[in-house]
């Protein structure tokens, strides 16, 4: 972390120590939003329709489970295709244009784009972002850490995943904060399948982030997909008293995001990119999870 010059030397250290070395961001400039060309199905919210309202989880049958499979196939397919080309020097904008081409190569609409006024194809949420961060001119610097959240709409369903990368050297406080939170999303999809209480999600993760002296940010839930992007149910990651059991047909996202700082995050004036509050990095991982017959499948795996 790189401190004003106002701030004594003890504070500094005492700060390095709690939040690791890297850059503060906030965003800079940005380019238009990306073309799509006709041919590509987009979803309701693109054509005009009404957003699903749904207000209770869906159970789907085998038709529908095989549209989520083809798409959260895609959206790991561009996450795993994209990782190689994230390193110093790239910028978040270079990663949108990559997700945007290889999506509609994919005959896939990149379902953030122009989603309740959202500018581009992917987030970006680099160091201090928590989420939603908007793709923009700044380079990667060696250390960062960054999330790119992937959804895309393919034949009528929405697939979603994310993945916070290492950029270059990054210290250990960083390691430790990615490596956690992709425990706490692993270790969650674990306790998952038919009759489990959905507020058991949040009690796995808040116990691995509380070992860990890490913060569970709590304003940001997972959430039923299919052709609707989001629905119920919402999935709460820390303690809460959701109400409901997972049921075999059910999708959904489990999509923590932790912190070495506080709870609390801030929404700038572009509407979207949600920092932390005291600057402290977040990291975030999320899967696109079925319930099954005996426990839960990975469909963004």
């Amino acid at each position: 972390m790189r401190f004003p010059k106002a701030l004594s030397p003890r504070l500094q250290k005492q700060l390095l120590k709690r939040f690791g070395v890297y850059e503060k961001v906030m965003p800079v400039e940005t380019t238009p939003s990306r073309w799509v060309p006709d041919h590509i199905d987009k979803p309701d919210y693109i054509i005009g329709k009404t957003l699903n309202t749904r207000i209770s989880p869906e159970i789907k049958d085998n038709e529908q489970i095989q549209g989520m499979r083809n798409s959260c196939n895609v959206a790991a397919n561009v996450l795993r295709i994209i990782q190689p080309f994230i390193l110093p020097g790239v910028t978040t904008d270079d990663i949108d244009e990559l997700v945007h081409t290889l999506t509609l190569e994919a005959k896939a609409y990149p379902s953030p784009l122009h989603y309740k006024g959202f500018p581009k194809s992917v987030c970006t949420s680099v160091n201090n972002v928590a989420v939603h961060g908007i793709p923009d001119l700044r380079p990667l610097q060696n250390g960062d850490i960054v999330n790119v959240d992937i959804t895309v709409f393919y034949n009528g369903y929405h697939g979603d995943c994310s993945k916070t990368f290492l950029i270059g050297d990054v210290d250990d406080r960083g390691l430790e904060l990615v490596n956690v939170t992709e425990d706490c999303l692993n270790e969650a999809i674990k306790i998952c399948g038919p009759g489990v209480p959905f507020c058991d999600i949040g009690l796995r993760i808040h116990r691995i982030a509380k070992r860990n002296r890490l913060s569970v940010l709590p304003a940001f839930v997972g959430h039923g997909i299919g052709k609707y992007f989001h629905g119920p149910p919402e999935i709460y990651h820390t303690l809460n008293r959701y109400p409901g059991l997972m049921k075999p047909g059910m999708t959904f996202t489990i999509e923590p995001v932790l912190s070495h700082g506080s709870e609390n995050t801030v929404l700038l004036e572009d509407g979207w990119t949600v920092i932390t509050e005291d600057g402290a990095r977040a990291a975030q991982a999320e899967h696109t999870v079925l319930i099954t017959e005996d426990g839960a499948e990975i469909l963004t795996k």
